[in-house]
């Protein structure tokens, strides 16, 4: 048994038992591929695929049992060279973020600066997705952090941490007569054409549930994945905009006028995302607390730590 025949495994499954596909993204033959399953099943005495005729259908029992201890061997793997590279070069390295446009644009500049300033030896690495991306990206290992809103709340594998509280708020051009709405009500927003978020993005459900519950239908005209978007077609009048009260800046968006709406729209909480078990280095803790001041190493530490049977139960 080697890790190659490890990594092999747990690919088959993440691209969906094609084997072309494993070789492409492992570098190698899907004959080699096809070989180190072989050799696997034949040193364990058990078949780990189901087949029909060379094709592989899905995992057996024993399989899938399989998977859950590779996952886990490899990222110890991985976080091996983590801590020896935390020894050996403490403020060298690189710090992977998986994040949203919205998060990446306004709620982490500040951030990303004191970072850069306090760890000029690290490359950081924004990754920009939805949050369904941000998940897969983490529960990879491809991420160290992500940040996000939707998505992350809910998965075991992963540990998430409360980063900050916004609201969602109406913009308008200059001078619309929603300036004079007071107060602005839900049923004055829906007698223009909406411009929001896509599903999926920026809180967009709990949007769609404020007016759901106030029994109104919105005309959803238009939807983007970043406010950045929603504002260039608001400042078109093509209708009001639906956005993050975080992403509207005065100084800015002279153009638009940001309505007081949090009576509107519930709380959001974006979070911050650590796969249980992964390895941080060092760096990478003072980035979280740079988001956060309350969520020191040791807090992260405690609920990035693998869940015990007992805390299972």
């Amino acid at each position: 048994m080697n890790f190659q025949q490890l990594r092999i495994i747990r690919e088959t499954v993440r691209q969906n038992f094609n084997l072309t596909e494993v070789g492409n993204a492992l570098f190698t033959s899907q004959s080699g591929v096809s070989k180190h399953i072989k050799d696997l099943e034949d040193e364990l005495g058990i078949e780990l695929f189901v087949r029909k005729g060379k094709r592989l259908l899905g995992l057996t029992d024993p399989g899938k049992e399989l998977v859950t201890i590779v996952e886990r061997l490899l990222l110890d793997a991985k976080n091996i060279k983590q801590l020896a590279a935390q020894y050996s070069g403490r403020d060298e390295g690189q710090l992977t973020i998986a994040t949203t446009h919205t998060q990446a644009r306004y709620a982490l500049p500040q951030v990303v600066a004191q970072f850069r300033k306090a760890f000029p030896k690290v490359h950081l690495a924004l990754h920009q997705g939805s949050p369904a991306e941000i998940q897969s990206l983490l529960l990879e290992g491809k991420a160290d952090i992500g940040i996000a809103t939707e998505a992350l709340v809910g998965q075991s594998e992963l540990a998430t941490f409360p980063f900050y509280s916004w609201h969602h708020a109406v913009i308008v051009p200059a001078g619309h007569p929603l300036e004079k709405a007071q107060p602005l009500t839900l049923e004055a927003v829906a007698e223009y054409p909406v411009i929001t978020y896509h599903e999926g993005f920026t809180g967009r459900a709990r949007i769609d549930q404020a007016f759901s519950d106030a029994g109104i239908e919105p005309d959803i005209v238009m939807s983007a994945l970043d406010a950045d978007v929603i504002k260039t077609y608001i400042e078109l009048d093509l209708g009001v905009g639906i956005i993050a009260s975080g992403a509207y800046n005065a100084a800015r968006d002279t153009t638009l006028r940001l309505l007081p709406s949090d009576h509107l729209f519930p709380a959001n909480t974006t979070r911050i995302a650590v796969r249980r078990g992964h390895y941080l280095r060092g760096f990478a803790y003072r980035f979280i607390e740079l988001c956060s001041p309350a969520l020191s190493k040791e807090v992260v530490q405690n609920g990035v730590a693998p869940k015990s049977a007992e805390q299972e139960i």
